[in-house]
C-alpha cells in the first residue's frame, strides 16, 4: 500500500478562514438589517456588498495571481512547480468568482434593466473571462508530461490575462448598460458614504480572506493530486517491470537448449 504524502495545514489558514466566515456574516447584517436602503435603486441596491466585491476579487486578485505565477514558472530562473500550482489553482477558484458575478450581475440586473441578460460589454467579457478560464481547466485536465502541461497551461493563462483589461475598461470604451464606476469613479470620486461604504469595505475584506482560504486549501489539492498521480506512475512502472522480468524469464526457460545426456 502506497503512502499519500501529508501536506501540513497551517494555523493561519484555518485563522483565515474563520475570519472570512465571521466577517462574511457580518456583512450579510449589516447589508440587510443595518445600512439604509438606496435612494434610487432602492434595497435593490444592497447587492452593492456582494456583486463588486465578487467581481473585484474575480478580477484582480484571482487574475493576478495566476499571470504571476505563470510569468514566473515561464522565466527560467524562477521555474518551479509552485509557480504553477498557484495559478492553477488562482484560476479554478476565479472560475467560482466569476461564476458568482454573473449570476449576482443577471440577479441586480433582472429589475433594473427588465431583463435577466444582455450583451452589454462587461456582461460579455465577464463571461468570456468565464469560458476562458474554464478553457484553462480542461486544457489542465489533458494528459501530458508535468513540464509540457504546466508550459502549456502557464501559456493559456497568459490568454486569459489579456481579457482582465477589457473586463475593466470596458464601460470606458463601449457605450454600455453597466454604469461605471459603483462605488469609485474612474476620477477615484467615492460614491457611498457611511454604513455603505463601511459595509462595502467589510464585504471586500470578508471576500478577500474567502479568497485567500479558497486559494490555499485548492493549492493543498495540487500538491496532493500531484503526489498521488507521481506514486500511481511509480507503481505502474513498477509492476510493467516486474511483468516484463517475468516474461523475459519465462521466455528464457522455454527456449532453452535441452540437456542430451551423456553419449
Amino acid at each position: 500500500m502506497n503512502t499519500i504524502a501529508r501536506v501540513s495545514r497551517p494555523r493561519w489558514l484555518t485563522i483565515v478562514g474563520i475570519l472570512g466566515i465571521v466577517s462574511m456574516g457580518f456583512t450579510v447584517w449589516l447589508g440587510l438589517w443595518v445600512t439604509p436602503p438606496d435612494q434610487v435603486q432602492g434595497n435593490l441596491a444592497r447587492l452593492l456588498y456582494i456583486h463588486p466585491p465578487l467581481a473585484t476579487v474575480a478580477l484582480y486578485w484571482a487574475g493576478g495571481v495566476a499571470l504571476a505565477g505563470s510569468l514566473l514558472y515561464l522565466w527560467p530562473r524562477t521555474r518551479s512547480f509552485f509557480w504553477d500550482r498557484l495559478a492553477a489553482a488562482s484560476v479554478e477558484v476565479g472560475a467560482v468568482f466569476s461564476a458568482l458575478t454573473c449570476v449576482t450581475g443577471s440577479i441586480w440586473g433582472r429589475p433594473a434593466w427588465g431583463v435577466w441578460w444582455a450583451w452589454d460589454a462587461r456582461l460579455t467579457s465577464t463571461a468570456l473571462l468565464l469560458l476562458l478560464e474554464l478553457g484553462y481547466l480542461a486544457l489542465r485536465r489533458v494528459p501530458a508530461d508535468p513540464a509540457v502541461r504546466a508550459r502549456r497551461c502557464a501559456v493559456a493563462a497568459l490568454l486569459v490575462a489579456v481579457d482582465v483589461p477589457i473586463v475593466h475598461f470596458s464601460v470606458q470604451w463601449w457605450q454600455t448598460l453597466h454604469q461605471t464606476g459603483t462605488v469609485l469613479d474612474p476620477g477615484f470620486h467615492l460614491h457611498v458614504h457611511g454604513s455603505m461604504a463601511w459595509t462595502f469595505l467589510l464585504g471586500f475584506i470578508s471576500f478577500s480572506l474567502i479568497f485567500v482560504w479558497l486559494l490555499a486549501v485548492r493549492y493543498r489539492i495540487e500538491v496532493l493530486q500531484d503526489t498521488v498521480g507521481h506514486q500511481e506512475m511509480e507503481v505502474s512502472l513498477a509492476e510493467r517491470w516486474s511483468e516484463g522480468s517475468e516474461l523475459i524469464g519465462a521466455s528464457s526457460s522455454t527456449h532453452r537448449a535441452p540437456d542430451r545426456g551423456a553419449p
